[in-house]
């Protein structure tokens, strides 16, 4: 892409709209081989070769619904474009209408988030073009229950529960409401000495410290782990050296028992030399 927000919408009609050809065309000229896809129901990943199974999906989507349209009365496709960090946000309403489910029709709008990135051309007069390095979709819960459940139901339960999450808010609210008033006067520094003491030693305190052991925990529990295979090296390594001592004791009480032996022969030996000698010249004298 040249200017990706004048291309943008023809690119997405030649994705939904478009032949099979057309669409598989379109993957290859405007995403890089290791794109990646995201969607509530599905992900890619980015590999070398990931753009197959956009490929894939994309295909998927044509039968699954082959004349998704984008309804009359809103505009299509709006779009935003941070081209410091080469991000295209577009805002997309079709119907998306499931042929093999009667009577289904689900009108849906999403946010999708294209990270773009630069891919030299192979001559060095033209300018280098932009490519589709991820695509992310983005529904709103009440939104993407209309692909499973059709005709409403995903509407009702998603609308109860959003009321159900509302009405607990403002209960809540309502109960501690003294920690708002009392965390707006500390805010204005007009909390007496014993309210601040308990805004800085118990509230504050207490709400940092959830949140920073909900953030080390992670951190403290590999710790503790690496610790427990620490100590459980030292106790093999200190049961290596007791072993090897003992063997090196065991050894010297053999070699110790080896050399009372080897003296005691030699002894025995060095006794019966002597008489030989002894005998030797008493026979000499004799003669």
């Amino acid at each position: 892409m040249d200017d990706p927000v004048r291309e943008i919408t023809d690119i997405v009609l030649r994705l939904t709209q478009g032949s099979p050809k057309t669409q598989a065309q379109t993957i290859n000229q405007y995403f890089t081989p290791n794109a990646s896809f995201t969607h509530p129901f599905c992900r890619t990943g980015s590999f070398e070769g990931s753009r197959w199974l956009i490929h894939a999906i994309f295909r998927w989507y044509k039968i699954m619904s082959p004349r998704a349209r984008p309804p009359p009365s809103i505009p299509h496709i709006l779009r935003a474009y941070d081209e410091a960090n080469l991000i295209l946000y577009v805002s997309i309403s079709q119907i998306f209408a499931i042929w093999f489910v009667p009577f289904h029709r689900s009108p849906v709008t999403l946010t999708t988030k294209l990270q773009l990135t630069r891919k030299p051309t192979s001559t060095r007069l033209a300018t280098n073009k932009l490519y589709i390095q991820s695509q992310e979709d983005l529904y709103q819960v009440d939104q993407f229950v209309r692909f499973f459940a059709p005709w409403g139901v995903g509407d009702a339960v998603v609308y109860l529960w959003h009321f159900i999450a509302t009405i607990g808010c403002v209960v809540l609210s309502i109960i501690f409401a003294p920690f708002t008033r009392l965390e707006e006067r500390y805010a204005e520094g007009r909390v007496g000495r014993v309210e601040e003491v308990f805004m800085k030693g118990v509230f504050m305190k207490g709400v940092e410290g959830i949140e920073e052991r909900r953030l080390t925990d992670g951190a403290e529990r590999r710790a503790a782990e690496g610790l427990q295979e620490v100590a459980e090296g030292v106790r093999r390594r200190l049961e290596r050296d007791e072993a090897e001592r003992r063997e090196l004791e065991g050894m010297e009480r053999a070699g110790v028992s080896s050399a009372g032996s080897v003296w005691s022969d030699a002894t025995r030996v060095g006794s019966r030399d002597s008489n030989a000698l002894q005998q030797s010249g008493n026979m000499q004298v004799v003669t």
